[in-house]
C-alpha cells in the first residue's frame, strides 16, 4: 500500500512538471545535434597528405592526438585551411589548431549570432559548430600551460547565440568561466561548454532526459579529447539541466570533481548511483526557483533526487548569498569562493556539511 502511494504521489508531481503548475511552461522540442561536426564528407574524401585521415566518428580522440603527433606543421596547418570546421571540432586534435581552424571558420560564417565570437581575434575558441542554434566552447587561460583545469557546463537556453549574451551574465557559460577564471587566476585555465543542444524554456525537454543522453555523449568524447591532448584531469561545474547532463555521464566522466548547482537532480538515486570516482558537490541557494521542482523521476519525467539533501551524499557547498538561480559565480559570493577553492583543489572538505 505504501508503494502504491508513493506512485501517485510521484506521478502527480510528474504531471505538475509538465502541466505547468510548478511554473514550467511548453517548451519548444528540440532535435538533438549528434555525430560528427560538419564537413566530415569532405574531409573523409579528402587525401592531400596520401594517407587517409582519421574519421570524427570513428576513431576515438586518443587515436587523432596520435595521428596529429605524426604530422609535421605545414601539414598541420594544411588540413586547417582546407577543413576549419572538422579540425576546430574535433577532439584529440592540437588546442592550439583547433584555436586557429575556429577563427577562420567563424571569419567565414555571415551568421550575425556569432558576430561577437568573431569580432576578437585573441578570443579561444575550442569548439565552433554552427548547424541548428550553434554550439561553441571557449578557453579562458592557458590549457598548454594550466596545473587545474575547469569545465562550465551550461543548462537550458544556451547555444552559440546565447553564449556571452550581455544580460544574465552569471547565467551564460561565457560568464560563469570567465567570473571562475577571475577568482582562481594564473596557472589555471576554466572552459566555457556549450557543446550540446538545450533545451529551450522549462518545458517537456527539460522535464526528460533525451537532450542530457546525448549530451552525455558529447560531454564525455570532449573530456577524452582533453586528456589525449595532455590537459589535466578537470573539475566540471554543473549548471540546472547541465547537472542532468553531468549526471548522466559521470560513470564515463573524466573528472576529480563533480560539481552541480541549481540542479533539477541528476538521474541518480545518491552518489553511488553515479558511479563516478569523481567528489560530488552540490549547491543551491535558499531562493532558486530550481526549489519549486518536483524532485521525482517517473515514467521518463523528472530527474530525480536533490543533490543537496543529505541523504545524497554530495559534499555541500554554501550558497546562501547567491541570488536566484543564475547567481553562483557572481563574484564576492561564498558559492563563488568554494568553487575556486574547490578548482585549484584547496577547498577538502570543509565544505561537506
Amino acid at each position: 500500500m505504501r508503494r502504491y502511494a508513493r506512485t501517485l504521489v510521484a506521478v502527480a508531481l510528474a504531471t505538475t512538471v509538465v502541466s505547468g503548475t510548478a511554473g514550467w511552461a511548453s517548451g519548444n522540442a528540440q532535435q538533438a545535434l549528434t555525430g560528427p561536426p560538419p564537413g566530415t564528407a569532405a574531409w573523409r574524401s579528402d587525401h592531400v597528405l596520401g594517407r587517409e585521415l582519421p574519421d570524427p566518428a570513428r576513431d576515438t580522440p586518443a587515436e587523432v592526438a596520435r595521428f596529429f603527433a605524426g604530422l609535421g606543421e605545414r601539414d598541420r596547418q594544411s588540413l586547417v585551411a582546407r577543413h576549419p570546421l572538422v579540425v576546430g571540432n574535433l577532439d584529440g586534435a592540437p588546442v592550439e589548431l583547433r584555436y586557429r581552424a575556429n577563427a577562420l571558420a567563424l571569419k567565414a560564417d555571415p551568421d550575425p549570432r556569432y558576430a561577437s565570437l568573431a569580432a576578437d581575434p585573441h578570443r579561444r575558441i575550442l569548439a565552433f559548430d554552427p548547424r541548428g542554434r550553434g554550439q561553441v566552447a571557449e578557453v579562458f587561460g592557458d590549457l598548454a600551460t594550466a596545473g587545474r583545469v575547469s569545465v562550465v557546463v551550461p543548462g537550458s537556453d544556451i547555444d552559440a547565440g546565447t553564449f556571452d549574451r550581455t544580460n544574465d551574465v552569471y547565467g551564460t557559460p561565457a560568464g560563469m568561466a570567465r567570473s571562475l577564471y577571475a577568482e582562481t587566476g594564473p596557472g589555471s585555465a576554466v572552459i566555457a561548454w556549450a557543446g550540446y543542444t538545450t533545451p529551450v524554456g522549462v518545458g517537456v525537454d527539460a522535464a526528460t532526459g533525451s537532450l542530457a543522453e546525448a549530451g552525455a555523449d558529447r560531454l564525455t568524447r570532449f573530456t577524452d579529447g582533453l586528456a589525449a591532448t595532455g590537459v589535466p584531469e578537470p573539475t566540471v561545474f554543473c549548471h540546472s539541466y547541465g547537472s542532468v547532463v553531468c549526471g548522466l555521464a559521470a560513470p564515463r566522466l573524466r573528472a576529480g570533481d563533480l560539481v552541480v548547482l541549481g540542479s533539477p537532480g541528476m538521474r541518480a538515486d545518491d552518489v553511488g548511483d553515479l558511479h563516478t570516482g569523481a567528489r560530488v558537490w552540490a549547491a543551491k541557494d535558499p531562493d532558486d526557483w530550481i526549489d519549486n521542482v518536483p524532485n521525482v523521476e517517473f515514467a521518463g519525467l523528472g530527474h530525480g533526487a536533490d543533490p543537496t539533501t543529505p541523504e545524497f551524499g554530495a559534499h555541500r557547498v554554501p550558497a546562501g548569498d547567491a541570488q536566484g538561480h543564475t547567481g553562483y559565480f557572481a563574484p564576492g559570493t561564498e558559492s563563488l569562493h568554494a568553487f575556486a577553492a574547490i578548482a585549484e583543489g584547496t577547498y577538502a572538505d570543509r565544505g561537506a556539511r
